[in-house]
């Protein structure tokens, strides 16, 4: 008879999940943020090029598992919730692997009238009070864009052109494919998720803030760079976080800029989320926002190696 009925996780580290997820309760209670709860299921998706979302249909209608819970998150802070927070379960399409489940729980949260770098501070807070004593660690590391990718792959990522990247990505050995040879974000991703990232986050946690500005997504923009930051640990990414984008129009205008390179790629076109434009439109406070990967966490609290071991369930048992 099989066993695939059983956990995945051992009993030890769901535990060990509880009690951290207890700890960030804690931790936003005593920072006053309101546990929100939003749809999980929406008539609206993600347009993003690199995310896919899981289709669905209900009552007749086409709809999406959200890949984030932002869009509806922000449309309470339009309507006056202040600093808001939630834990949930989001879908991604297509990602499986060592450190990729297709179900999986963030923490996102965000807070009224501070910047990127304030949040950053109330990130290494929050993992601090999550992390058990043996996983405790010092003030953390911050680096911009530019200096992480100059440190760990020896290339500018603002001023090298094109050859310059594919070539340093060739040297280690990394056959750039042809459709992605002409693009610059593109080899970037490569760059900082194959040699540079790992290399982050080994002795203290690791934050990568001001991302070209083309790397955007819903981050404000200054000049040649977003308001945008990425914290490591364990060479894992575990957050992205934004000093948020509130202007409806330039939104609107990214959300059909993604369209577009969407049907480039021949991907299929995404209904953008109407009701969000209009949260934003409303008004939407000064706020930066963040999403934690709970689940890497939990793999660096455990020193797991593949995220099956910090679930009850994976995919594949679900």
């Amino acid at each position: 008879m099989s066993d695939d009925w059983r956990p995945t996780a051992a009993i030890a580290t769901l535990e060990v999940r509880a009690s951290m997820l207890r700890a960030a309760r804690e931790y936003f209670t005593a920072t006053r943020a309101l546990e929100v709860d939003t749809p999980t299921l929406s008539t609206a998706a993600v347009t993003d090029v690199h995310l896919s979302s899981v289709a669905a249909t209900t009552n007749g209608r086409r709809a999406f598992l959200h890949t984030s819970p932002e869009y509806a998150m922000k449309r309470l802070l339009a309507a006056g919730c202040g600093d808001i927070w939630q834990i949930c379960k989001v879908y991604r399409d297509g990602e499986s692997g060592r450190f990729h489940n297709p179900e999986f729980t963030l923490i996102e949260w965000y807070r009224l009238g501070v910047d990127h770098h304030a949040l950053m501070s109330d990130v290494e807070r929050l993992i601090g009070a999550m992390l058990p004593p043996s996983r405790s660690f010092d003030r953390s590391e911050r680096l911009t864009y530019r200096e992480a990718v100059q440190l760990h792959a020896g290339i500018d990522p603002f001023d090298d052109p094109i050859p310059v990247l594919i070539a340093r990505l060739e040297s280690q050995g990394i056959e750039v494919p042809g459709d992605i040879r002409g693009e610059r974000d593109a080899c970037l991703d490569l760059i900082m998720g194959i040699l540079v990232g790992p290399q982050l986050g080994h002795d203290r946690l690791t934050f990568i803030y001001d991302y070209p500005a083309s790397q955007a997504a819903l981050a404000q923009i200054r000049g040649p760079v977003a308001s945008r930051f990425e914290a490591y640990m364990d060479g894992l990414e575990l957050c992205n976080g934004f000093h948020e984008l509130g202007h409806a129009a330039e939104q609107r205008t990214r959300f059909e800029r993604d369209l577009e390179e969407r049907a480039r790629r021949g991907l299929p076109p995404m209904p953008i989320d109407q009701r969000f434009l209009a949260a934003l439109e409303h008004g939407l406070p000064d706020c930066s926002g963040v999403a934690l990967g709970f689940d890497r966490l939990v793999m660096c609290a455990t020193g797991a190696e593949h995220i099956d071991a910090v679930l009850a369930f994976p995919f594949d048992r679900a």
